[in-house]
């Protein structure tokens, strides 16, 4: 129907949220000749329009992507380092500790380095830097910024 133009209550192809696959949907919503809210006709959920994409010609060959694509790899990698060594500093840190001698945590108390804290979400964390009304914490799921009195 490229002719007609497009109003609510037409019916139109979108990728449904839900379904995860391309389907009838009726139109609910439009700014202008944009059409951006529809409800699916097979599952009934309302979603923000997504048009279906274009497919590819059978015989296009995929090219390769260039040498720069490694860059989210190298910064994943980087990343899981640095959560092994928070993990193994979590280790050596929580070894000698007594979690009876924790604090409990509350935003309107004041830490001081290498003191532990008693996170009611977070658990047992050791306290390593205090800097204006936030604190580093190094739980064992790793270091979270927190508020503080300071």
């Amino acid at each position: 129907m490229p002719g007609k133009k497009r109003s609510a209550g037409d019916y139109i192809d979108a990728r449904c949220t839900k379904c995860r696959v391309i389907t009838n949907h009726t139109i609910i919503a439009m700014v202008g000749e944009q059409v951006v809210r529809v409800q699916c006709n097979t599952c009934g959920g309302t979603h923000n329009y997504h048009a279906p994409k274009a497919e590819k010609p059978a015989g296009e060959v995929k090219t390769r992507k260039p040498a720069t694509a490694k860059a989210p790899k190298e910064a994943k990698s980087a990343l899981s380092k640095a959560v092994l060594l928070e993990q193994a500093q979590w280790q050596d840190a929580s070894r000698d500790a007594d979690p009876a001698s924790a604090v409990p945590y509350r935003m309107d108390a004041s830490f001081k380095v290498n003191n532990w804290v008693s996170h009611p979400t977070f658990g047992f964390g050791l306290v390593l830097a205090v800097t204006g009304n936030k604190v580093e914490i190094l739980f064992q799921d790793g270091k979270k910024l927190l508020r503080c009195q300071g």
